[in-house]
């Protein structure tokens, strides 16, 4: 698929089974307006719906953020209800990315607060340039967490850390948030792309129905009881045993050389 043009607020690329979309509004520093959100959403779709994507990577244009946040401007006119829709809206994207059937990258190159710490926090991995900052910055513009914050926070890094961050409003640096568990890894600035191209990489020569299992199998996880997880991750793991990826990926083991699986 070729990029969007230079006005659509979601630029997407391909590099062979690894799709990139980049929020594209440097000026706005990649800021979350309802148009934006909604983009976002149809190239999520686009991306679960085409057979020949693998992986998805999530990043920000420019130089400085990753996503700054929620579109302040937009919010400063919005009445109550549609507050409540625009968090409703946001929530919806963070839910779809989550529920995504093929592992999402966040490409942390700058800047990620507010709702666009929340973008990336629903994102199966986060790779953090060592220079950024992550933050709820909401509390100062008299508001809370909109896009599932507040809840994603609590799940990645417990109460303690979630209040601090929710009720100070103060960004933190890269590695205080690895340290907490918010981003899996950090690199150098320079070697961001190099890092995340070979996880993306990675992601995709992998069995793509085996990651779909596992992705799902987390999220119900997350969701309900350890004895009801245990029993999703059973039957995901009986279901693998009748794909042809399976068999390929035994056999190339037992016979020392790398799988090539085929997603069937």
């Amino acid at each position: 698929m070729a990029s969007a043009p230079a006005d659509h607020p979601v630029a997407v690329t391909d590099d062979g089974a690894i799709r990139t979309l980049t929020v594209q509004r440097p000026e706005k520093l990649n800021a979350l307006n309802a148009a934006t959100l909604q983009a976002l959403a149809e190239a999520f779709s686009a991306a679960a719906a085409d057979p020949d994507v693998r992986v998805v990577v999530l990043t920000g244009a420019g130089p400085k953020a990753f996503v700054a946040g929620a579109d302040i401007a937009e919010m400063n006119t919005l009445s109550a209800v549609q507050g409540r829709d625009f968090s409703l809206l946001g929530q919806a994207l963070m839910r779809q990315i989550e529920r995504m059937p093929k592992p999402v990258i966040a490409r942390v190159n700058g800047f990620a607060l507010g709702g666009g710490l929340e973008l990336a926090m629903a994102c199966h991995l986060r790779i953090a340039a060592d220079t950024v900052k992550v933050g709820q910055p909401e509390i100062n513009l008299g508001l809370i967490p909109g896009f599932g914050g507040s809840q994603r926070l609590l799940r990645l890094c417990g109460r303690a850390a979630t209040l601090e961050l929710c009720l100070l409003g103060a960004p933190i640096d890269a590695g205080r948030a690895l340290a907490l568990g918010i981003v899996n890894q950090v690199v150098p600035a320079a070697e961001l792309d190099n890092r995340v191209q070979d996880v993306a990489r990675q992601l995709a020569r992998s069995a793509p129905l085996a990651l779909r299992g596992l992705l799902d199998a987390v999220h119900v996880g997350g969701e309900c009881s350890l004895e009801a997880g245990l029993e999703y991750e059973s039957a995901q793991f009986g279901l693998l045993f009748a794909t042809e990826d399976m068999r390929e990926g035994t056999s190339a083991f037992l016979q020392r050389r790398p799988p090539a699986f085929q997603n069937r």
